[in-house]
């Protein structure tokens, strides 16, 4: 019966079931109701007083009624979930400890391959939610879920503490809509980024406890993956990370500081386009995010630059920051 996954045997479930519709009732009129014998229904009312299922009113005989099904079988509920969480609990520490146990002599444990776009996807997103501290990324095409489709819950992961730095690679910068739909509201609701003109892999890195990469860089490469356990693979991993976030440029939210109404204060379109500018985004990738023409994007960038009196991008990049445009 259905209640036997919360503890409760399939004669407890009849005799609690005709408890709740007949209050009040002696053993012997639950008995008769259920077909059992009074003996064996009273031990199981009995178990169902001392389980908080049912009260018992004093007198002779005493009488048994039902607790709310809502409140008291939502009580177990929850305690077996309880007890669910702690069995988890303790098979990932049992799993790691045998990771640990087995890693010297058998080093390949520190390495699974990955296979299917669902088994990437999944294990991703079950390290991800494990996170407790930190997620670091290589963000590269090609993508196997739509760009920005798991903003809501990066949000989500950041309001309990769990930091995000992210390394875009230029080509995802340049991704349509990518740059103003997923990587500023993301920057937005606090994540670090940077970009790079290029980054050598994809790469995912949870805490200090595990990673994803590709299993090629090839054409197709991406439909295989490597989930890496703690190990010197993983250390290495993260001294990579590390030394291209050093070398990155970091990515500007490029809202108006001030009201849009100030004066001198840039459009969107002009803000858009000095984030663009600042992670080294190239003319044609700038107009395939905007939507312009490359002769619309070269005007547009000759004209900020001449406002900004700037020779060069960088220079441009510079004097809007010391504006205030670039935060």
């Amino acid at each position: 019966m259905e209640l036997d996954v919360v503890g409760l045997s399939d004669e407890t479930q009849l005799v609690y079931t005709a408890l709740v519709g007949l209050p009040r009732s002696t053993a012997s009129e639950i008995a008769d109701a259920c077909g059992m014998h009074v003996s064996a229904v009273g031990r199981l009312l009995a178990a169902l007083v001392r389980d908080g299922l049912a009260t018992r009113a004093a007198g002779r005989p005493p009488r048994f009624t039902a607790a709310a099904p809502d409140v008291a079988v939502s009580e177990l509920i929850q305690e077996r979930e309880r007890r669910l969480d702690a069995a988890r609990s303790l098979v990932q520490q049992l799993a790691e400890k045998h990771r640990e146990a087995h890693r010297i002599s058998d080093p390949n444990i520190a390495v699974e391959l990955l296979t299917g776009h669902e088994d990437i996807s999944t294990a991703v997103h079950r390290l991800t939610d494990a996170a407790r501290q930190q997620i670091r990324a290589f963000d590269r095409p090609p993508y196997i879920e739509r760009p920005g489709s798991n903003l809501e819950i990066q949000r989500r992961r950041q309001r309990t503490g769990v930091a995000h730095r992210v390394l875009y690679d230029r080509a995802a910068v340049a991704w349509p809509g990518r740059f103003a739909d997923d990587i500023l509201p993301s920057i937005r609701a606090g994540e670090q980024a940077r970009v790079l003109t290029e980054l050598p892999l994809k790469l995912v890195i949870a805490d200090d406890r595990w990673a994803v990469i590709p299993f090629s860089l090839a054409p197709g490469g991406h439909s295989a993956a490597y989930l890496i356990h703690r190990s010197p693979i993983l250390t290495a991993l993260e001294a990579l990370f590390e030394a291209e976030w050093e070398r990155a440029t970091p990515l500007r939210d490029t809202r108006p500081p001030t009201p849009a109404t100030t004066p001198g204060s840039p459009d969107a379109d002009t803000l858009a386009l000095l984030g663009l500018l600042a992670s080294g985004c190239t003319d044609a990738a700038i107009a395939r995010v905007q939507g312009w023409s490359q002769r619309t994007t070269q005007r547009r960038i000759h004209r900020l630059m001449t406002e900004l009196g700037a020779a060069t991008r960088f220079q441009a990049a510079a004097q809007a920051a010391r504006r205030g445009w670039l935060r």
